[in-house]
Protein backbone atom coordinates (compact mmCIF):
# COMPACT_ATOMS: atom_id res chain seq x y z
CA UNK A 1 0.00 0.00 0.00
CA UNK A 2 1.47 3.21 -1.07
CA UNK A 3 1.37 6.36 1.03
CA UNK A 4 0.41 9.53 -0.63
CA UNK A 5 2.50 12.58 -0.10
CA UNK A 6 0.48 15.66 0.66
CA UNK A 7 1.91 19.08 0.24
CA UNK A 8 2.72 20.86 3.42
CA UNK A 9 -0.05 23.05 4.65
CA UNK A 10 0.33 26.52 6.25
CA UNK A 11 -0.87 25.09 9.52
CA UNK A 12 1.91 22.53 9.66
CA UNK A 13 4.52 25.16 8.80
CA UNK A 14 3.37 27.42 11.61
CA UNK A 15 3.48 24.59 14.09
CA UNK A 16 7.03 23.70 13.06
CA UNK A 17 8.26 27.31 13.37
CA UNK A 18 6.64 27.73 16.78
CA UNK A 19 8.26 24.53 17.97
CA UNK A 20 11.68 25.71 16.86
CA UNK A 21 11.20 29.16 18.48
CA UNK A 22 10.14 27.61 21.79
CA UNK A 23 13.16 25.33 21.79
CA UNK A 24 15.52 28.24 21.11
CA UNK A 25 13.90 30.36 23.80
CA UNK A 26 14.40 27.60 26.34
CA UNK A 27 18.04 27.23 25.32
CA UNK A 28 18.68 31.01 25.56
CA UNK A 29 16.81 31.31 28.82
CA UNK A 30 18.84 28.53 30.38
CA UNK A 31 22.07 30.23 29.21
CA UNK A 32 21.03 33.69 30.40
CA UNK A 33 19.92 32.34 33.76
CA UNK A 34 23.53 31.48 34.59
CA UNK A 35 25.01 34.67 33.18
CA UNK A 36 23.54 37.18 35.69
CA UNK A 37 24.87 35.15 38.60
CA UNK A 38 28.41 35.21 37.27
CA UNK A 39 28.26 38.88 36.32
CA UNK A 40 26.64 39.89 39.59
CA UNK A 41 29.61 38.60 41.62
CA UNK A 42 32.09 40.22 39.29
CA UNK A 43 30.10 43.41 39.19
CA UNK A 44 29.88 43.47 42.97
CA UNK A 45 33.65 43.20 43.23
CA UNK A 46 34.10 45.91 40.62
CA UNK A 47 31.74 48.24 42.48
CA UNK A 48 33.50 47.65 45.79
CA UNK A 49 36.89 48.29 44.20
CA UNK A 50 35.58 51.47 42.61
CA UNK A 51 34.15 52.63 45.93
CA UNK A 52 37.45 51.96 47.68
CA UNK A 53 39.38 53.92 45.07
CA UNK A 54 36.92 56.78 45.36
CA UNK A 55 37.21 56.92 49.16
CA UNK A 56 41.00 56.64 49.01
CA UNK A 57 41.19 59.37 46.40
CA UNK A 58 38.92 61.62 48.44
CA UNK A 59 41.11 61.14 51.50
CA UNK A 60 44.28 61.99 49.57
CA UNK A 61 42.49 64.97 48.02
CA UNK A 62 41.57 66.38 51.42
CA UNK A 63 44.99 65.80 52.97
CA UNK A 64 47.04 67.21 50.11
CA UNK A 65 44.68 69.93 49.02
CA UNK A 66 44.27 68.52 45.51
CA UNK A 67 43.51 65.33 43.54
CA UNK A 68 46.18 62.59 43.38
CA UNK A 69 48.14 62.15 40.17
CA UNK A 70 46.60 58.76 39.40
CA UNK A 71 43.10 60.22 39.31
CA UNK A 72 44.28 62.98 37.00
CA UNK A 73 45.83 60.36 34.69
CA UNK A 74 42.63 58.30 34.67
CA UNK A 75 40.58 61.37 33.87
CA UNK A 76 42.93 62.34 31.05
CA UNK A 77 42.75 58.82 29.63
CA UNK A 78 38.93 58.78 29.70
CA UNK A 79 38.78 62.19 28.07
CA UNK A 80 41.08 60.99 25.31
CA UNK A 81 38.89 57.95 24.72
CA UNK A 82 35.81 60.13 24.35
CA UNK A 83 37.32 62.66 21.99
CA UNK A 84 40.84 61.85 20.84
CA UNK A 85 42.40 64.54 18.66
CA UNK A 86 42.12 63.51 15.03
CA UNK A 87 39.71 60.68 15.70
CA UNK A 88 37.01 60.19 13.00
CA UNK A 89 33.45 59.79 14.22
CA UNK A 90 30.36 59.11 12.14
CA UNK A 91 27.69 61.76 12.11
CA UNK A 92 23.99 61.17 11.90
CA UNK A 93 23.98 61.55 8.12
CA UNK A 94 26.62 58.85 7.71
CA UNK A 95 29.47 61.24 6.82
CA UNK A 96 32.77 61.08 8.68
CA UNK A 97 33.26 63.92 11.15
CA UNK A 98 36.64 65.18 12.43
CA UNK A 99 36.78 65.79 16.17
CA UNK A 100 38.80 68.85 17.13
CA UNK A 101 40.39 69.25 20.52
CA UNK A 102 38.94 72.11 22.56
CA UNK A 103 41.46 74.26 24.37
CA UNK A 104 40.56 76.14 27.52
CA UNK A 105 41.47 79.83 27.54
CA UNK A 106 44.68 79.24 29.50
CA UNK A 107 45.98 76.43 27.26
CA UNK A 108 48.54 76.80 24.53
CA UNK A 109 47.19 76.32 21.00
CA UNK A 110 50.50 75.91 19.18
CA UNK A 111 50.54 72.14 19.62
CA UNK A 112 52.49 72.16 22.88
CA UNK A 113 50.61 71.48 26.09
CA UNK A 114 51.33 73.42 29.26
CA UNK A 115 52.15 71.97 32.67
CA UNK A 116 48.64 72.74 33.85
CA UNK A 117 47.17 70.82 30.89
CA UNK A 118 49.16 67.71 31.76
CA UNK A 119 49.03 67.84 35.55
CA UNK A 120 46.03 69.98 36.41
CA UNK A 121 46.04 73.07 38.62
CA UNK A 122 48.83 73.44 41.23
CA UNK A 123 48.15 71.89 44.60
CA UNK A 124 46.92 74.47 47.09
CA UNK A 125 49.24 75.15 50.03
CA UNK A 126 48.05 73.64 53.29
CA UNK A 127 48.04 76.43 55.88
CA UNK A 128 49.28 75.73 59.41
CA UNK A 129 46.96 76.15 62.35
CA UNK A 130 46.85 78.79 63.61
CA UNK A 131 47.82 80.80 60.53
CA UNK A 132 47.06 84.28 61.94
CA UNK A 133 49.18 85.53 64.84
CA UNK A 134 49.22 89.03 66.34
CA UNK A 135 51.99 90.24 68.65
CA UNK A 136 50.84 93.59 70.09
CA UNK A 137 54.22 94.15 71.65
CA UNK A 138 54.60 96.19 74.84
CA UNK A 139 57.25 98.90 74.68
CA UNK A 140 60.62 98.15 76.32
CA UNK A 141 59.73 94.54 77.06
CA UNK A 142 62.28 92.88 74.81
CA UNK A 143 60.28 93.49 71.63
CA UNK A 144 63.28 94.58 69.57
CA UNK A 145 65.11 91.44 70.64
CA UNK A 146 62.17 89.27 69.58
CA UNK A 147 61.83 91.17 66.28
CA UNK A 148 65.36 90.20 65.29
CA UNK A 149 64.44 86.56 65.91
CA UNK A 150 61.19 86.89 63.95
CA UNK A 151 62.96 88.30 60.89
CA UNK A 152 65.29 85.30 60.83
CA UNK A 153 62.44 82.85 61.46
CA UNK A 154 60.26 84.32 58.70
CA UNK A 155 62.98 83.62 56.16
CA UNK A 156 63.46 80.11 57.49
CA UNK A 157 59.79 79.07 57.69
CA UNK A 158 58.39 81.21 54.86
CA UNK A 159 55.66 83.06 56.75
CA UNK A 160 54.73 86.70 56.27
CA UNK A 161 56.15 88.97 58.96
CA UNK A 162 54.44 92.36 58.98
CA UNK A 163 56.05 94.79 61.43
CA UNK A 164 54.37 98.17 61.70
CA UNK A 165 56.57 101.24 61.92
CA UNK A 166 53.90 103.13 63.89
CA UNK A 167 55.12 103.44 67.48
CA UNK A 168 53.05 106.25 68.98
CA UNK A 169 49.47 105.25 68.08
CA UNK A 170 48.46 102.63 70.64
CA UNK A 171 44.97 104.05 71.22
CA UNK A 172 42.73 104.05 68.16
CA UNK A 173 39.37 105.51 67.26
CA UNK A 174 36.58 103.15 66.20
CA UNK A 175 37.18 103.99 62.54
CA UNK A 176 40.91 103.32 62.91
CA UNK A 177 40.16 100.01 64.62
CA UNK A 178 37.96 98.90 61.71
CA UNK A 179 40.60 99.83 59.15
CA UNK A 180 43.41 98.07 61.03
CA UNK A 181 41.34 94.92 61.62
CA UNK A 182 40.40 94.84 57.93
CA UNK A 183 44.03 95.22 56.87
CA UNK A 184 45.18 92.47 59.23
CA UNK A 185 42.44 90.06 58.11
CA UNK A 186 43.31 90.53 54.42
CA UNK A 187 47.01 89.73 54.84
CA UNK A 188 48.33 86.62 53.01
CA UNK A 189 48.41 83.68 55.40
CA UNK A 190 50.28 82.45 57.31
CA UNK A 191 51.30 85.77 58.83
CA UNK A 192 52.56 87.27 62.07
CA UNK A 193 51.62 90.90 62.58
CA UNK A 194 53.36 92.99 65.22
CA UNK A 195 52.82 96.56 66.38
CA UNK A 196 52.77 98.70 69.53
CA UNK A 197 48.99 98.81 69.92
CA UNK A 198 46.48 98.09 72.66
CA UNK A 199 44.39 94.93 72.39
CA UNK A 200 41.92 94.86 69.48
CA UNK A 201 38.68 92.93 69.88
CA UNK A 202 38.14 91.36 66.43
CA UNK A 203 34.90 89.60 67.43
CA UNK A 204 33.31 92.94 68.27
CA UNK A 205 33.41 93.71 64.54
CA UNK A 206 32.39 90.14 63.59
CA UNK A 207 35.82 89.19 62.30
CA UNK A 208 37.64 85.96 63.08
CA UNK A 209 39.90 86.43 66.10
CA UNK A 210 43.61 85.80 65.49
CA UNK A 211 45.94 84.21 68.02
CA UNK A 212 47.53 86.77 70.37
CA UNK A 213 50.95 86.48 71.99
CA UNK A 214 52.93 88.97 74.10
CA UNK A 215 55.79 89.45 76.57
CA UNK A 216 55.97 91.74 79.60
CA UNK A 217 58.59 92.46 82.23
CA UNK A 218 58.95 93.81 85.76
CA UNK A 219 57.18 97.23 85.70
CA UNK A 220 59.98 99.21 87.36
CA UNK A 221 62.58 97.67 85.07
CA UNK A 222 60.44 98.57 82.08
CA UNK A 223 60.03 102.16 83.28
CA UNK A 224 63.76 102.63 83.88
CA UNK A 225 64.65 101.18 80.50
CA UNK A 226 62.19 103.50 78.76
CA UNK A 227 63.32 106.56 80.76
CA UNK A 228 66.95 106.26 79.74
CA UNK A 229 66.26 104.98 76.23
CA UNK A 230 64.27 108.10 75.35
CA UNK A 231 67.21 110.23 76.47
CA UNK A 232 70.28 108.29 75.41
CA UNK A 233 69.19 105.50 73.06
CA UNK A 234 70.95 102.13 72.86
CA UNK A 235 74.24 100.70 71.68
CA UNK A 236 73.18 100.67 68.01
CA UNK A 237 74.18 104.32 67.60
CA UNK A 238 75.19 107.31 69.65
CA UNK A 239 72.78 109.67 67.89
CA UNK A 240 69.64 107.48 67.81
CA UNK A 241 68.15 109.21 70.83
CA UNK A 242 68.49 112.60 69.14
CA UNK A 243 66.51 111.32 66.17
CA UNK A 244 63.83 109.74 68.36
CA UNK A 245 63.34 112.78 70.64
CA UNK A 246 64.60 115.82 68.67
CA UNK A 247 62.45 118.28 70.62
CA UNK A 248 63.74 117.28 74.05
CA UNK A 249 65.71 120.06 75.73
CA UNK A 250 68.92 119.39 77.59
CA UNK A 251 67.30 120.22 80.95
CA UNK A 252 64.79 117.42 80.39
CA UNK A 253 67.26 115.05 78.77
CA UNK A 254 69.70 115.18 81.67
CA UNK A 255 67.05 115.37 84.40
CA UNK A 256 68.05 113.18 87.33
CA UNK A 257 65.62 110.27 87.63
CA UNK A 258 65.39 110.64 91.40
CA UNK A 259 64.24 114.25 91.02
CA UNK A 260 61.71 113.16 88.40
CA UNK A 261 60.24 110.53 90.73
CA UNK A 262 60.35 112.29 94.07
CA UNK A 263 59.16 115.66 92.74
CA UNK A 264 56.33 113.98 90.84
CA UNK A 265 57.16 115.05 87.29
CA UNK A 266 54.48 114.03 84.74
CA UNK A 267 56.79 111.47 83.12
CA UNK A 268 57.30 109.73 86.45
CA UNK A 269 53.74 109.74 87.77
CA UNK A 270 50.30 108.46 86.82
CA UNK A 271 48.64 108.06 84.39
CA UNK A 272 51.86 107.68 82.38
CA UNK A 273 53.08 105.08 84.85
CA UNK A 274 49.96 103.02 84.02
CA UNK A 275 51.46 101.51 80.89
CA UNK A 276 51.36 97.69 80.65
CA UNK A 277 47.74 97.02 81.60
CA UNK A 278 46.14 99.04 78.73
CA UNK A 279 47.92 96.79 76.20
CA UNK A 280 45.78 93.91 77.47
CA UNK A 281 42.68 95.78 78.61
CA UNK A 282 41.88 97.12 75.14
CA UNK A 283 40.63 100.26 73.43
CA UNK A 284 37.91 101.17 75.95
CA UNK A 285 38.49 104.68 77.40
CA UNK A 286 38.35 103.30 80.94
CA UNK A 287 41.32 101.06 80.15
CA UNK A 288 43.55 104.14 80.39
CA UNK A 289 42.50 104.96 83.96
CA UNK A 290 44.49 103.26 86.73
CA UNK A 291 42.07 101.14 88.71
CA UNK A 292 40.54 97.75 89.41
CA UNK A 293 38.23 97.78 86.37
CA UNK A 294 41.07 97.98 83.86
CA UNK A 295 43.12 95.47 85.85
CA UNK A 296 40.37 92.84 85.90
CA UNK A 297 39.52 93.30 82.24
CA UNK A 298 43.17 92.88 81.29
CA UNK A 299 43.33 89.63 83.28
CA UNK A 300 40.17 88.38 81.58
CA UNK A 301 41.58 89.09 78.12
CA UNK A 302 44.79 87.23 78.97
CA UNK A 303 42.78 84.15 79.90
CA UNK A 304 40.35 84.28 76.96
CA UNK A 305 42.26 85.77 74.01
CA UNK A 306 45.99 85.14 74.46
CA UNK A 307 47.71 81.90 73.60
CA UNK A 308 50.73 82.92 75.68
CA UNK A 309 51.94 85.92 77.66
CA UNK A 310 55.52 85.41 78.80
CA UNK A 311 57.85 87.37 81.05
CA UNK A 312 61.14 88.78 79.84
CA UNK A 313 63.02 87.60 82.93
CA UNK A 314 62.51 84.01 81.64
CA UNK A 315 62.91 84.67 77.92
CA UNK A 316 64.42 81.28 77.08
CA UNK A 317 61.41 79.54 78.60
CA UNK A 318 59.11 81.85 76.63
CA UNK A 319 60.85 80.84 73.41
CA UNK A 320 60.61 77.17 74.35
CA UNK A 321 56.87 77.47 74.89
CA UNK A 322 56.38 79.38 71.64
CA UNK A 323 58.34 76.70 69.80
CA UNK A 324 56.06 74.06 71.29
CA UNK A 325 52.78 75.94 70.75
CA UNK A 326 53.52 77.56 67.35
CA UNK A 327 56.04 75.27 65.62
CA UNK A 328 55.25 76.63 62.14
CA UNK A 329 56.50 80.03 63.29
CA UNK A 330 59.06 79.39 66.07
CA UNK A 331 60.64 76.02 65.30
CA UNK A 332 64.39 76.25 65.93
CA UNK A 333 64.15 79.63 67.66
CA UNK A 334 66.41 78.62 70.56
CA UNK A 335 69.20 77.56 68.22
CA UNK A 336 69.09 81.01 66.63
CA UNK A 337 68.84 82.75 70.01
CA UNK A 338 71.96 80.98 71.31
CA UNK A 339 74.00 81.43 68.15
CA UNK A 340 77.02 83.80 68.32
CA UNK A 341 75.77 85.94 65.42
CA UNK A 342 72.47 86.63 67.15
CA UNK A 343 74.16 87.36 70.48
CA UNK A 344 76.25 90.00 68.77
CA UNK A 345 73.18 91.66 67.25
CA UNK A 346 71.04 91.26 70.37
CA UNK A 347 73.57 92.97 72.62
CA UNK A 348 73.22 96.15 70.58
CA UNK A 349 69.64 96.66 71.82
CA UNK A 350 70.66 97.33 75.43
CA UNK A 351 69.86 100.80 76.80
CA UNK A 352 72.89 102.96 77.63
CA UNK A 353 73.52 105.12 80.72
CA UNK A 354 70.91 103.27 82.76
CA UNK A 355 71.48 103.36 86.50
CA UNK A 356 69.60 102.57 89.68
CA UNK A 357 67.47 105.18 91.46
CA UNK A 358 67.70 105.66 95.20
CA UNK A 359 65.87 103.28 97.50
CA UNK A 360 63.31 105.92 98.41
CA UNK A 361 62.57 106.56 94.74
CA UNK A 362 62.17 102.81 94.11
CA UNK A 363 59.60 102.50 96.85
CA UNK A 364 57.64 105.49 95.49
CA UNK A 365 57.66 103.86 92.07
CA UNK A 366 56.38 100.60 93.47
CA UNK A 367 53.52 102.36 95.24
CA UNK A 368 52.50 104.15 92.03
CA UNK A 369 52.68 100.88 90.09
CA UNK A 370 50.71 98.70 92.48
CA UNK A 371 48.15 97.77 89.77
CA UNK A 372 50.93 97.04 87.30
CA UNK A 373 52.60 94.75 89.83
CA UNK A 374 49.31 92.99 90.53
CA UNK A 375 48.96 92.27 86.81
CA UNK A 376 52.61 91.28 86.47
CA UNK A 377 52.26 88.75 89.30
CA UNK A 378 49.11 87.33 87.67
CA UNK A 379 50.83 86.91 84.30
CA UNK A 380 53.89 85.33 85.91
CA UNK A 381 51.70 82.77 87.72
CA UNK A 382 49.83 81.94 84.49
CA UNK A 383 53.11 81.56 82.64
CA UNK A 384 54.48 79.16 85.23
CA UNK A 385 51.21 77.23 85.11
CA UNK A 386 51.51 76.92 81.31
CA UNK A 387 55.04 75.55 81.70
CA UNK A 388 53.82 73.01 84.22
CA UNK A 389 50.91 71.88 82.02
CA UNK A 390 53.11 71.34 78.99
CA UNK A 391 55.73 69.50 81.02
CA UNK A 392 58.46 72.00 80.33
CA UNK A 393 61.54 71.56 82.46
CA UNK A 394 64.03 74.35 82.10
CA UNK A 395 66.65 76.12 84.16
CA UNK A 396 64.64 79.23 84.97
CA UNK A 397 66.54 81.92 86.79
CA UNK A 398 64.83 82.44 90.15
CA UNK A 399 63.67 85.91 90.98
CA UNK A 400 66.36 87.86 92.82
CA UNK A 401 63.88 89.86 94.81
CA UNK A 402 60.45 89.93 96.37
CA UNK A 403 58.00 92.78 96.56
CA UNK A 404 58.50 92.86 100.30
CA UNK A 405 62.03 94.03 99.54
CA UNK A 406 60.67 97.32 98.22
CA UNK A 407 58.33 97.77 101.16
CA UNK A 408 61.25 97.44 103.55
CA UNK A 409 63.53 99.87 101.72
CA UNK A 410 62.71 102.82 103.93
CA UNK A 411 63.67 100.91 107.04
CA UNK A 412 67.03 100.05 105.51
CA UNK A 413 67.78 103.52 104.12
CA UNK A 414 70.18 105.48 106.36
CA UNK A 415 69.21 108.96 107.49
CA UNK A 416 71.13 111.83 105.81
CA UNK A 417 73.73 113.80 107.79
CA UNK A 418 72.09 116.81 109.49
CA UNK A 419 75.12 118.53 111.00
CA UNK A 420 78.50 119.29 109.49
CA UNK A 421 80.50 118.68 112.67
CA UNK A 422 79.73 114.91 112.82
CA UNK A 423 82.71 112.67 113.26
CA UNK A 424 84.34 111.07 110.18
CA UNK A 425 83.84 107.57 111.58
CA UNK A 426 80.07 107.99 111.57
CA UNK A 427 80.19 109.23 107.98
CA UNK A 428 82.20 106.19 106.86
CA UNK A 429 79.79 103.79 108.59
CA UNK A 430 76.78 105.44 106.94
CA UNK A 431 78.44 105.37 103.49
CA UNK A 432 79.27 101.67 103.84
CA UNK A 433 75.68 100.87 104.85
CA UNK A 434 74.30 102.88 101.94
CA UNK A 435 76.67 101.21 99.43
CA UNK A 436 75.58 97.76 100.64
CA UNK A 437 71.90 98.63 100.23
CA UNK A 438 72.43 100.09 96.74
CA UNK A 439 74.21 96.90 95.69
CA UNK A 440 71.13 94.91 96.72
CA UNK A 441 68.93 97.19 94.64
CA UNK A 442 71.27 97.03 91.65
CA UNK A 443 71.31 93.25 91.75
CA UNK A 444 67.53 93.30 91.47
CA UNK A 445 67.50 95.27 88.23
CA UNK A 446 67.57 93.31 84.98
CA UNK A 447 69.34 94.61 81.90
CA UNK A 448 68.29 95.05 78.79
Amino acid sequence: MMMKNFPSSPLNNNQTQNHIRDRNNKKYSSWLSAVPLRFSLRGYGFCMATLFLFCFGSLVYQLNGGPPTILLDIRQYLDSMVAWPGRSLVSQNGQPQQVKKKHPPHCATSGESTFQDDHGPPVARVLPFPSQVVYNRVGKCGSRTVLILLRLLSEKHQFNLVSSEIHNRTRLTKHEQVDLIKNISNMPQPFLYTRHVHFLNFTRFRVEEPVYINIIRDPINRFLSNYFFRRFGDWRGEQNHLIRTPGMKDDERYLDINVCILENYPECSNPRMFYIIPYFCGQHPQCREPGVWALERAKQNVLENYLLVGILEELEDVLLLLERLLPHFFSGVLNIYKSPDYKKAGNMTGTVRKHTPTLEALQVLYHRMRYEYDFYGFVRDQFHLAKKKIGLKSASRPSAYSHDFLRDLVLRTPEPMAEEDDEEEEEEEEEEAQDTTLEDAASWLVNP
